[in-house]
């Protein structure tokens, strides 16, 4: 072969290799999202939980140019969701609605969990804060939270609660609630919000604990009748009901909390990018109207804010579920 042939293809292959090189990502990044990403919510549909969910996910599919699609997964107090999860690939492809029940209250109210919380999880933002509010059905002759107290008490055993299930916000908010006012009222679990106020707004349960995004349109309409806020503040959405802490029971607070989880081993540029995505779909006018809607108070944070943010809330749960002696019914 001619030198100068073989120089010349040479050439033209190293060229053609360099071009190659340079059209492949660097080494270390994550070419995320490749696929669409499944977001799993442990509840079942018509709660707060999936309107927070879907509220974001909507935002991120079009600002990342692929499906972001909820699914809910409910049952077993969330742990058979966290568990699917805990065990799918880490590539972000996979990801999980991490709240207070399945992050803070199970590792001390579930006696034998198939996964560690923190360890088989990686917290990769807050998206947002919730009000609680306590609401009964119109036929509770009760007609204000201090009513409400004393007719449980004349009562007890006699009223029943629904909640979204075992260790849902609505069960811890509750449970809270019947240490400190000194009340007896039987937990009735569901799975999901949207089946638990189907029976409430049916009379077959008399009282129930959820998001703002789940009840006020039964409490506009009077189907609901809301008695009190678990927030440490009254709330736009409902500025006539009183807090718990204002009818004299001092310092007490429960809302709330939802955020992204991703299994353990997921790499660390795709974490910061689903943060930072999530933080711009969080400031997009469509989440942020609905979020004022509701009272919710959007997040957004880095990982270790998150991660700070969950040990803390693990502390103060840890206590009252202990304290309430809150089992998993």
């Amino acid at each position: 072969m001619n030198p100068s042939t073989l120089s010349r293809r040479s050439l033209l292959q190293a060229a053609g290799l360099g071009a190659a090189t340079l059209a492949l990502p660097a080494i270390g990044q994550s070419a995320w999202p490749s696929k669409a990403i499944r977001f799993v919510v442990p509840f079942a549909p018509g709660g707060t939980s999936e309107i927070v969910a879907r509220s974001v996910a909507a935002e991120l599919t079009k600002q990342l140019g692929q499906s972001v699609y909820v699914e809910n997964k409910p049952g077993g107090a969330g742990v058979t969701a966290m568990q699917e999860v805990a065990k799918s690939t880490p590539d972000g492809h996979t990801i999980i609605l991490g709240h207070v029940g399945t992050l803070a209250v199970n590792p001390y109210m579930l006696k034998n969990q198939p996964y560690d919380v923190n360890k088989d999880f990686m917290p990769v933002t807050l998206l947002a804060k919730v009000p609680n509010v306590f609401v009964i059905h119109p036929d509770v002759p009760a007609k204000n939270f201090q009513e409400f107290v004393a007719y449980v008490k004349k009562n007890p055993g006699q009223l029943n609660y629904g909640s979204a299930g075992n260790a849902s916000a609505g069960h811890l908010a509750m449970e809270y609630l019947k240490l400190v006012a000194g009340m007896f009222i039987t937990h009735i679990p569901y799975r999901g919000t949207g089946p638990q106020l189907t029976d409430l707004l049916a009379g077959r349960t008399q009282a129930s604990s959820a998001g703002l995004p789940a009840l006020g349109a039964y409490i506009r309409s009077g189907k609901l009748r809301a008695i009190a806020v678990g927030t440490s503040q009254r709330i736009s959405g409902l500025p006539d009901v009183p807090t718990v802490a204002e009818m004299g029971f001092k310092n007490f607070e429960t809302s709330q909390w939802y955020g992204i989880m991703a299994p353990a081993g997921t790499p660390a540029d795709v974490i910061k990018q689903l943060q930072e995505e999530s933080l711009k779909a969080l400031k997009s006018s469509a989440v942020t109207s609905r979020f004022a809607t509701d009272n919710a108070i959007g997040g957004g944070g880095p990982s270790s804010e998150f991660a700070a943010f969950i040990t803390n809330e693990q502390k103060i749960w840890s206590d009252i579920v202990k304290r309430a002696q809150i089992r998993a019914d």
